[in-house]
């Protein structure tokens, strides 16, 4: 698959943009200005950047607990996701979501979620509208090695593959449920047979390599698009910080850490455009400044903005 510099220049600012506020993150909960748990998506960039560049504006996607990455590459904006994860009434839920809530309807996320494996039943939902609605749309359905071992997985991919939904399965397996080895959780060790019980075709990508992950990813959306139904791929990745901030990640080997460092999603592609010939080593940190003053005007947004009012706790709340 061809990659010109405007693509490539996209998709290095999407990686930097995830890597850097993931960053900014940490800090703002090391210094108590961002509070309570987040999850975050550093080392990971490649499979969001790359699965979501090949989507169309109105397609849908679901996220997980681990959600800021999926949020940030469908287009979201940087300014109300951090004022979101501050609790702010200028961010994307009104300061009501929080980091474990992001979503944004208008970019067509339909969010995050803090419960192991709840994007497949809100993916598989969403799949079933489109088909009812025939508006041609697809659902992206990200989630973690751990939810392949929860019972609504296989119903989910029971359902879809039934009815040939529109839903691309997305499984980052970056090998720890938490603290527990993906080879300790699952009698499986290659996901992508968990697919065959349902006749649904499967597939696995390097999700270090964001055009790897492009590549795989467009095959199966329009895959999806084509009517042809649902479809299982499997990212292999890895996350550097901590299941969350309290995590000192002890049941990894620095040995695992430093392998997993040296296949950085950001430096794998940027040093292949550079050796390409496609972007400059200047190019790549032009881009690199642009992202850390987006993320400073972020932070700075976020920080003085107001909180939501007293009054507004039962706005938007169903039940």
């Amino acid at each position: 698959m061809g990659v010109d510099k405007e693509l490539a220049k996209k998709l290095l600012k999407v990686m930097m943009e995830i890597r850097q506020f993931e960053d900014t993150i940490m800090e703002l909960l090391a210094k108590n200005i961002a509070e309570g748990g987040s999850h975050l998506y550093a080392g990971m960039e490649a499979v969001a950047a790359g699965t979501i560049s090949m989507m169309e504006p109105d397609d849908y996607i679901t996220s997980t607990h681990r959600g800021h990455g999926h949020a940030i590459a469908k287009d979201g904006d940087l300014k109300a996701l951090m004022a979101e994860i501050l609790g702010k009434k200028t961010g994307v839920c009104k300061g009501k979501g929080g980091s474990l809530h992001l979503a944004d309807l208008s970019k067509g996320n339909l969010g995050a979620n803090g419960i192991v494996a709840g994007s497949l039943g809100i993916a598989t939902g969403a799949g079933l509208s489109i088909k009812m609605k025939k508006t041609g749309q697809v659902v992206i359905c990200f989630f973690g090695d751990g939810a392949t071992n929860n019972g609504i997985f296989f119903e989910c991919l029971n359902m879809a593959s039934l009815w040939k939904l529109p839903v691309v399965y997305v499984c980052e397996n970056n090998l720890y449920g938490m603290s527990v080895s993906v080879k300790r959780a699952s009698s499986v060790q290659d996901l992508t047979k968990k697919a065959l019980a349902f006749d649904m075709p499967s597939d696995c990508v390097d999700g270090q390599d964001v055009l790897a992950v492009r590549e795989a990813a467009g095959k199966w959306i329009e895959y999806a698009r084509s009517g042809k139904g649902p479809s299982f791929l499997v990212a292999n990745t890895y996350r550097y910080y901590g299941h969350s901030r309290s995590d000192p990640r002890n049941y990894r080997t620095r040995e695992e850490e430093k392998f997993w460092r040296e296949r950085d999603p950001i430096k794998l592609f940027s040093n292949k455009m550079v050796e390409q010939g496609i972007l400059t080593n200047d190019e790549v940190k032009e881009i690199n400044e642009f992202v850390k003053k987006e993320l400073d005007e972020a932070v700075d947004y976020a920080i003085n903005s107001p909180l939501p009012e007293p009054e507004e706790l039962y706005t938007d709340l169903y039940a």
